[in-house]
C-alpha cells in the first residue's frame, strides 16, 4: 500500500543529481511558454487586423477564439499520438505546427486564411499543453515532481508577459508617435503581422530542445528499450541501483497493464472512468472561476476604477508580473504542503475575492464615454473601486499560487501509466473548451447584466471547486507514478492511501 507520506528519507532536500531532471523539465516546459505566448500575442494585433480586414465584432471575436478550439483538438490528438510516437516526437510536431502557423498568420491575405492559420497554431499549442506535464511527471523524481510540474504554469505566465512586451515594442517601433500596431515595419509588413511572426523564435527553440532531450523512460520501457530507459533514469535519479529499482517497478506496472483489459478511458460513470472525470472537472473548474476574464477583459475593471484605456500596457504588465511572482509560491510549497491543501486554500480565497468583486459591481453606474459618442463607461463610486481592485489582484494571487500550476501538476501525475497520455489529452481538451466558453460568454453576460452577475457566477464555481477538491481529489505528494493506481481521497489526514 502506497501513501503520500511514503517518501524517501531526506526527500525534502534536493539531491545534487536532481539538476538533470530540472534541466529536462525546463526544456519540456518551453511548450508552456508557447502556450502563454500564443494566448496573449493576439491581444496586441486584434484591433489592427480587425480594421485592416473590415471585420465586425462577431467575426473578429471568432478569429481570436478559434485558436482555443484548435487547442482542444490538439490536446485530444496529442494525448493519443504520444502513446504511439513517443513524447519528444509529438513535442517536435507541436513546434513545427506553431512555427509554420506563425509565419502564415503574419502574411495572411484575409480573415479566413488568418482563421485557418490561427486554428493550426491552436493545434500545436494544444499538443504542447498535453505533452509537457506528462513528460515532466514521467522524468521527475517523486520528491520534487510537484515543483517541476509547476514549471509548466511558470512558463505559461512568462510567455504571456513576453508576448505582451513584444507586442508593445513592435507597436512602438512603427514610424510616428505612440504605439501603432497598424503601422508599417520591415519588408512592408505591418507591426501586427510581425507580432505573429516573432513567435517563430520560441517555436524554433522548442523544436530544437525536443530533438535533444531523451524520451520518457516509461515510454521506452513500453517499447522494449530497457537499456535506454535505464540510462535516462540513472541521469535523473543519480544512482544506477535506484534507477534499476525504478525500472523494475515500471516494468511491473506495464506487465500488469498488459494483462489487464485493453487500456481505455471508458468506465461506468457516464461512459468514462471516475478518475478521468476528476481530471476533466479539475480542468473545467480551473477555467470556470474566470481567470481568463481577468486577463482578457481587465481593461473594463481598471477603467471602472479610474484608469485610462491608454494605460492598458501598464495594467496588463502589473497583472502578468503578479502572476509570474505568485507562481513561485506554488513551486516553493507544492512538495512541502501538498496539492490538496493548496487547492482548498485557493478555492476559498478565489470565492471570497470574486464575491467581493460581484458585490462591488452592484454599486456601479454608467457615464457617457467622452472619447466614443453613444458609448458608456462603467464606474465604481468611492471605496468600492478600491475594493474591486484589491479583490481582483488578490484573486490573481490565489489562482496563480494554487489552481493555475497545481492542475497541471495533478494532470501530469494522477493517471495510471496505461492511460496517462490519453486521459491527460482529454482533460486538457476539456480545459480549452471551457476556456473558449468563458471567453465568448463574458461579453454578452456583461452587456446584459453588468459585471456583478458573471463575477457572482465565477464565485459559485470557486465554491463548487472547494467541495469537489475536498471530496474527489486525492493527495499525490510523494507518491511514485507506479503507485497512482487506486489512489483514494483521505479527508482526515494529509496523505492519500492506495
Amino acid at each position: 500500500m502506497a501513501t503520500a507520506s511514503d517518501e524517501p528519507v531526506g526527500s525534502g532536500a534536493r539531491s545534487p543529481h536532481h539538476g538533470k531532471a530540472v534541466g529536462l523539465a525546463v526544456a519540456a516546459a518551453v511548450g508552456g511558454f508557447l502556450f502563454g505566448f500564443d494566448s496573449s500575442v493576439i491581444n496586441g494585433a486584434v484591433k489592427a487586423f480587425t480594421d485592416e480586414f473590415g471585420l465586425g465584432d462577431a467575426l473578429s471575436g471568432f478569429a481570436v477564439a478559434v485558436a482555443l478550439l484548435g487547442c482542444a483538438l490538439g490536446a485530444w490528438l496529442g494525448g493519443r499520438l504520444a502513446d504511439r510516437w513517443g513524447r519528444t516526437r509529438v513535442m517536435f510536431l507541436g513546434a513545427v505546427l506553431f512555427f509554420v502557423s506563425s509565419i502564415l498568420s503574419g502574411i495572411a491575405f484575409g480573415v479566413w486564411d488568418l482563421i485557418l492559420w490561427r486554428a493550426m497554431a491552436g493545434i500545436g499549442i494544444g499538443i504542447a499543453s498535453v505533452i509537457a506535464p506528462a513528460y515532466i511527471a514521467e522524468i521527475a523524481p517523486a520528491a520534487i515532481r510537484g515543483r517541476l510540474g509547476s514549471l509548466q504554469q511558470l512558463a505559461i505566465v512568462i510567455g504571456i508577459f513576453a508576448a505582451l512586451l513584444s507586442d508593445q515594442l513592435l507597436a512602438l517601433a512603427t514610424p510616428g508617435e505612440g504605439a501603432d500596431a497598424a503601422g508599417e515595419l520591415w519588408f512592408g509588413l505591418e507591426a501586427w503581422r510581425w507580432m505573429f511572426i516573432v513567435a517563430v523564435i520560441p517555436a524554433t527553440v522548442y523544436g530544437v530542445l525536443a530533438l535533444m532531450i531523451p524520451e520518457s523512460p516509461r515510454y521506452l520501457v513500453a517499447r522494449g528499450k530497457q537499456d535506454e530507459a535505464l540510462a535516462v533514469l540513472t541521469d535523473v535519479l543519480g544512482t544506477r541501483d535506484e534507477a534499476a529499482t525504478r525500472l523494475r517497478e515500471i516494468e511491473q506496472t506495464i506487465k500488469a497493464d498488459e494483462s489487464a483489459p485493453k487500456a481505455s478511458l471508458r468506465g461506468p460513470r457516464f461512459g468514462l472512468l471516475p478518475l478521468v472525470w476528476v481530471g476533466i472537472l479539475l480542468s473545467v473548474f480551473q477555467q470556470f472561476v474566470g481567470i481568463n476574464v481577468i486577463f482578457y477583459y481587465s481593461n473594463t475593471l481598471w477603467q471602472a476604477v479610474g484608469f485610462d484605456e491608454s494605460d492598458s500596457f501598464t495594467i496588463s504588465t502589473i497583472t502578468s508580473v503578479t502572476n509570474v511572482v505568485v507562481t513561485f509560491i506554488a513551486i516553493a510549497l507544492v512538495d512541502k504542503v501538498g496539492r490538496r491543501p493548496l487547492l482548498l486554500i485557493g478555492s476559498a480565497g478565489m470565492a471570497l475575492c470574486l464575491g467581493l468583486m460581484a458585490l462591488a459591481f452592484t454599486q456601479s453606474y454608467e457615464i457617457p464615454d467622452p472619447d466614443n459618442a453613444g458609448e458608456v463607461l462603467t464606474q465604481l463610486p468611492g471605496s468600492w473601486g478600491t475594493v474591486a481592485l484589491i479583490a481582483a489582484n488578490a484573486f490573481v494571487v490565489f489562482f496563480g499560487a494554487t489552481w493555475g500550476p497545481l492542475v497541471w501538476v495533478l494532470l501530469g501525475e494522477m493517471f495510471p501509466n496505461r492511460i496517462r497520455a490519453a486521459a491527460l489529452g482529454l482533460a486538457a481538451a476539456a480545459q480549452w473548451i471551457a476556456n473558449f466558453l468563458i471567453t465568448i460568454s463574458f461579453p454578452p453576460l456583461l452587456g446584459a447584466f453588468g459585471a456583478s452577475v458573471p463575477y457572482l457566477m465565477y464565485a459559485i464555481f470557486a465554491v463548487l471547486s472547494f467541495f469537489f477538491t475536498l471530496w474527489k481529489v486525492p493527495e499525490t505528494k510523494g507518491v511514485e507514478l507506479e503507485d497512482m493506481e487506486g489512489l483514494k481521497v483521505e479527508r482526515r489526514s494529509r496523505s492519500a492511501a492506495a
